[in-house]
Parts: C-alpha cells; sequence; structure tokens
C-alpha cells in the first residue's frame, strides 16, 4: 500500500506543480483574504495576534477545500477513476496518496501565507514559534487526512461538489480552535493556559480522522 501510495503522490504533485492552476488559486485566495484582513486596521494600528493567527487559518482551511477538489478532480476530468480503483493495492492507498500530496501543497501555500500574515498583519515571532510549528505541523496533517476522505464526495455531482465545503469547516473547528491559539501565541509573547493542551487536541484529530479515513474511504471512493 505505501508503495503505491507514493506513486500517487508524486504523480499528482507532478501534475499540479507543472500545470499550476489550483494551487495559484488556492493561493490567490489565501493572500486576498490576509489583504482583506489588513485592511480592517486603522493606518499603524496592528491587529491583535489572535485575530492574525485566526485570518492565516481561514486561508489555510480555504486552500485545502481548493486543494483536494482539485487532487481528486484529476482522475474524473481524465476518466482514469476506474484505473486507480483496478490498481493492486488496497483502495486506502488512494486516500494516503492523496493525502500526503495535499499535505505537500497546503505546507507550500502556508509558506506563502505565513509571510504575508506577519507582514500585512504587523506581527512578529515570539518565543512561542517551535510550539506553534509543531502545531502547524499537526494541524496540516489532520487538514489533509479529513480533506483527503472527503475529498471522494466531491466528485460525481456538482451537488456533491459543494458538500465538502459544507461538511469540512463544521468538522475542522477543533483543529482550528487549536492552530489559532497556539498561533496567537507565537505571535505574541506566550500563552497563558499554555500550549499542551492545544497539541493534545489536534494531536487527537489526527488519530481519529486517519483512522476514520482507514475504514471508511473504500466505502466513499468506490460508492459502496
Amino acid at each position: 500500500m505505501l508503495n503505491a501510495a507514493r506513486a500517487i503522490a508524486a504523480k499528482d504533485l507532478r501534475i499540479s506543480l507543472s500545470r499550476g492552476g489550483g494551487l495559484a488559486q488556492a493561493l490567490l485566495l489565501g493572500l486576498l483574504l490576509i489583504f482583506v484582513f489588513s485592511l480592517a486596521q486603522d493606518m499603524g494600528e496592528t491587529m491583535p495576534p489572535q485575530g492574525a493567527a485566526a485570518a492565516f487559518w481561514l486561508s489555510s482551511a480555504f486552500c485545502q477545500v481548493l486543494v483536494f477538489n482539485m487532487l481528486y478532480s484529476q482522475e474524473e476530468i481524465n476518466g482514469t477513476r476506474l484505473g486507480l480503483l483496478l490498481m493492486p493495492a488496497p483502495t486506502q492507498a488512494v486516500w494516503l496518496g492523496k493525502a500526503a500530496a495535499g499535505l505537500v501543497l497546503i505546507l507550500l501555500a502556508q509558506a506563502v501565507f505565513l509571510p504575508a500574515a506577519i507582514v500585512f498583519l504587523g506581527q512578529h515571532v515570539g518565543p512561542l514559534w517551535p510550539s506553534a510549528l509543531l502545531a502547524l505541523l499537526l494541524a496540516d496533517v489532520g487538514m489533509a487526512a479529513l480533506g483527503s476522505l472527503l475529498g471522494a464526495l466531491s466528485q460525481g455531482q456538482a451537488a456533491r461538489e459543494s458538500l465538502l465545503s459544507i461538511v469540512l469547516f463544521p468538522l475542522l473547528i477543533p483543529l482550528l480552535l487549536a492552530g489559532i491559539r497556539v498561533g496567537a501565541g507565537a505571535f505574541a509573547e506566550g500563552l497563558p493556559e499554555g500550549v499542551d493542551a492545544w497539541l493534545g487536541i489536534a494531536a487527537a484529530f489526527d488519530a481519529m480522522f486517519c483512522g476514520a479515513g482507514l475504514l471508511l474511504f473504500g466505502h466513499l471512493y468506490t460508492g459502496d
């Protein structure tokens, strides 16, 4: 399964980065959101750390939806979805490969979003940045696991495509809260309640949806 997942991830990344359309849309939308948040401040005023972290993670969440819609639409457009289903590997390899590709694309987008948030929203990086980077990685893993699981719902009818966004955001709330609070602590001088509880929430979210992906993806992607 791991070899098949690596091959799928490499194929998706090669196509996504060579064409660049879906990733460019995600980058433009995320940067636009951060820029709009910056316009809400008066001249010379800086946004509170929690507001800046919320803008960053909101951009990341919209990026996630666009990235996984793009990854799962590639086989639909080319009519090669049946080829993935017939490969000599468990169907979960598709989930794992696309989750890995989506994780890389989200991290690439966040490498642009984070400096933009610091510059446009007037933030600085505090001493809590190592914990914030760990929280970012844990949150991204959870976003990739959930996005790849629900990406199977985005195929087929146009109504299904809109369902992904509707279902996705409520499920992401615990993960986004963890990322926002730890990010706010990194933009400030610290976090009064500490970071351990928030990191635990993100890790539990990852474990739950990685398990759900392994158990449920085959039924969602094959339509059983």
